[in-house]
């Protein structure tokens, strides 16, 4: 019975097994993400875990103990050159799965194993046990651009308005002011012509009027 058993053997001897984990946590650091089957992402990823919390403790100790993992060793002076500035704010979980279907043949489960840095996120990786079809995300992005478009072209739409409306108010305004502003001196000039008529009359009247007589 395999008690105790936490590891799992792919179908491959130890030797074997131990050789392609170290294969794959090597291209992983290298090119910062890899395809292969979720089985053996999960097989890699505490293996990948370790080597990241050894890089960056960055001591000589370290740095050999990491040595005798990778196979490359310019992959190993990228880890320790890079791990403390884009591992910094994590203390673990270092990686992402994303699911991308199932492989043409065998059906097996395939994802993309990934190094996550100092600005990543997880809202672009699916929820574990879903599978997310290539159809289903050319259907999600078209939606998305259309509502982007649609969005565009409203604004495109509504900008003009203010522009067009403002111009044809202001000559409105314009022609009430010029007419209040005739009308008053109009009323002005009319009531400085009557003025100037009754002067002349009421001075006539003053001199048409007989002296009194005067009684001794």
């Amino acid at each position: 019975m395999r008690h105790r058993k936490a590891n799992v053997k792919l179908g491959r001897t130890a030797s074997h097994r131990r050789a392609m984990l170290r294969n794959m946590a090597t291209s992983l650091f290298e090119y910062g993400k890899i395809t292969t089957t979720i089985f053996k992402a999960k097989a890699v990823r505490p293996l990948v875990d370790r080597l990241v919390t050894l890089a960056k403790r960055g001591d000589l100790h370290s740095l050999r103990q990491a040595g005798a993992v990778l196979t490359k060793p310019k992959v190993l002076k990228k880890l320790f050159d890079e791990a403390k500035v884009k591992f910094q704010d994590r203390i673990s979980g270092y990686t992402s799965m994303i699911r991308i279907g199932l492989r043409a043949g065998d059906v097996a489960p395939m994802v993309v194993l990934e190094l996550l840095g100092p600005d990543s996120t997880s809202a672009s990786r699916s929820r574990p046990g879903t599978k997310i079809s290539d159809r289903s995300r050319r259907v999600a992005a078209s939606r998305i651009k259309a509502a982007a478009a649609g969005q565009t072209a409203e604004t495109q739409a509504v900008e003009p308005a203010p522009e067009t409306a403002a111009p044809t108010a202001e000559p409105a305004e314009n022609t009430a002011e010029t007419g209040t502003a005739a009308e008053d001196a109009a009323g002005a000039e009319t009531e400085a012509r009557e003025t100037e008529n009754t002067e002349p009359q009421s001075r006539d009247e003053t001199a048409a009027e007989p002296d009194e007589p005067k009684i001794g």
